[in-house]
């Protein structure tokens, strides 16, 4: 890889922290002139850009979780102890060109006969289950609490005080961007027809001298528009994208009347009405991509010369479809937790969450129930760009229960979201934070992997962070497998990288703080420092 930069320029200096016994070194963080270091995203080649995540914050001044580092220098081509990973999401494409050959299999389950042969309670289980069934579109909780009478009145106030927000704010961003696509079409039109051709550059663009005042006009929208996107067609499908958002908002998630459930034929408050769903949690639709792109940033096939490569590289992934289109129903997801525990994951990745939770208990027991047979659950911490520490700011599940500041569990680590930019605006400005709820931080902005349909596609959010983290629990499990889940826990969290400067929060430039004040903490995970920090505590010279 090159780097268009000096590290002189950058002014990175570099601390090592000897370990134990031996001469193992922990790389500490790089400090000086943290927010004057100048390299971007947009610095990189398109290649770089799709592998960011795992590149070296010292070397490539990107906040990286230095994977490619600790294959190369630590890993090499031990595989180790193959790690099962539950990913509880939305359905997941089981085709894939670079899934299909890590996914968990349950050997005991025989295809396609109806029955459930390894008695495990499900039928046809073979890469995973479906608790969803046929159904794809949901509402939000506080939409469904509203529709069903959930909970005291003081829930239900909340919960209506919250769509009569969110529903007109959902129709209106809808119409502000059918109109801003509407401007950027026409404007298109025009530029396409003063050049003569139907693609054109930013540079095409500027260079047009005009004294027509319409197409000036064209043009000072489609440069508006190059601060968004690298190209007016990506622009265009961005548009699209959140129109479909907000009309499905509008229709689904925030209508009161909708009832997403009917196809599935429980009843999701009843936690003892079993025996739904399927076994088949195959996404229903191309859009149903969540799942997909979280497993491939675990695990897609390494160095297969495909799309994306994997944290891990030794992992069967174990599909769990529990997620729809708008909130999970806590019985999924207490019910998908427990079935991932009793077929063997080691990691649950959990890139999810809502802000109202009427079964939360469900959760917190299948989450205590994790712990008791050492599964690791590794948790999105949220994208609202708000301190979830505050009660007002509440996301479910978590691992403190109703016991403020406690965790009822020592098995969960929440994960908030880095972009590719080292200093001040590290933090990615969607980010939730708290110095309570937030353990640690990773890459979560812009990140390439895995979609429906063998395909591949930048996506970013706390949904990102949190694979990446599992990925590099695994890689832990898979070196080292007699350390326990909470130890991994630790690890992740003490063997990190530690930046000192403030950090800009929600994406508020008039709110900022170090990450050891926004998180448990204080680090971004880094999958170097972890791998030597699990040798040293597995051959009892470090002490967690």
């Amino acid at each position: 890889m090159t780097i268009k930069i000096s590290k002189t320029v950058v002014g990175v200096t570099t601390a090592l922290l000897f370990v134990g016994c031996g001469a193992t070194k922990l790389v500490s963080t790089p400090v000086a002139n943290i927010d004057t270091t100048p390299l971007k995203i947009a610095d990189l080649t398109e290649k770089e850009k799709q592998n960011w995540g795992h590149l070296d914050l010292v070397k490539d001044t990107i906040p990286g979780m230095s994977v490619d580092k600790a294959y190369k220098e630590l890993i090499h081509n031990k595989k180790g102890t193959k790690v099962i990973v539950a990913v509880l999401d939305s359905g997941m494409d089981l085709k894939h060109e670079d899934l299909d050959g890590v996914l968990w299999t349950n050997k005991k389950e025989k295809a396609g006969n109806g029955k459930d042969d390894d008695k495990n309670g499900y039928i046809d289980d073979i890469h995973g289950y479906n608790f969803l069934g046929e159904s794809y579109n949901e509402q939000l909780e506080f939409a469904r609490i509203l529709r069903l009478n959930l909970g005291d009145a003081a829930m239900q106030a909340k919960a209506k005080a919250e769509l009569d927000k969110k529903y007109p704010e959902a129709v209106q961003n809808k119409q502000q961007y059918e109109q801003i696509l509407q401007q950027v079409k026409t404007a298109d039109k025009a530029v396409k027809k003063h050049l003569g051709k139907d693609t054109y550059t930013k540079k095409d663009l500027t260079a047009i001298k005009t004294e027509d005042q319409g197409l000036q006009q064209s043009i000072a929208v489609l440069s508006q528009m190059f601060n968004y996107a690298d190209s007016i067609p990506e622009v265009i499908e961005e548009l699209n994208g959140g129109i479909t958002h907000f009309t499905e908002s509008a229709n689904y998630n925030l209508n009161k009347d909708f009832n997403g459930r009917k196809d599935v034929g429980d009843n999701p408050y009843d936690f003892n009405d079993r025996g739904y769903g399927n076994g088949n949690p195959q996404n229903r639709v191309e859009d149903e991509s969540h799942g997909t792109h979280v497993a491939g940033i675990i695990g897609a096939e390494r160095n297969n010369g495909k799309g994306a490569n994997g944290v891990a590289n030794n992992v069967a992934i174990m599909s769990i479809r529990a997620v729809p289109n708008g909130d999970e129903y806590d019985k999924d997801i207490a019910l998908g937790i427990r079935y991932a525990v009793d077929n063997g994951a080691k990691i649950i990745n959990c890139s999810f969450g809502k802000s109202f939770s009427p079964k939360a208990e469900w959760v917190y027991d299948a989450i205590k129930y994790a712990a008791s047979k050492d599964v690791l659950i590794v948790h999105a911490a949220g994208n609202d760009g708000s301190n979830i520490d505050d009660a007002s700011h509440p996301n479910f599940p978590n691992d403190h229960g109703n016991h403020a500041g406690a965790e009822i569990a020592n098995n969960v680590i929440t994960v908030g979201a880095l972009g590719e930019r080292y200093g001040s605006e590290m933090v990615a400005s969607f980010s939730n934070y708290g110095a309570n709820n937030v353990d640690v931080f990773a890459p979560g902005a812009a990140i390439y992997s895995t979609v429906p349909g063998s395909k591949y596609k930048f996506m970013g959010g706390t949904s990102m962070a949190a694979p990446a983290v599992a990925g590099v629990a695994a890689l832990i499990r898979s070196q080292y497998p007699k350390l326990k889940a909470a130890q991994v826990k630790q690890i992740l969290m003490q063997s990190g990288l530690a930046p000192k400067a403030k950090v800009i929060l929600g994406g508020d430039a008039s709110k900022s703080n170090t990450l050891d004040k926004i998180s448990k903490s204080g680090k971004m995970v880094n999958a170097y420092n972890a791998l030597l920090m699990a040798k040293n505590v597995s051959e009892g010279k470090t002490q967690l």
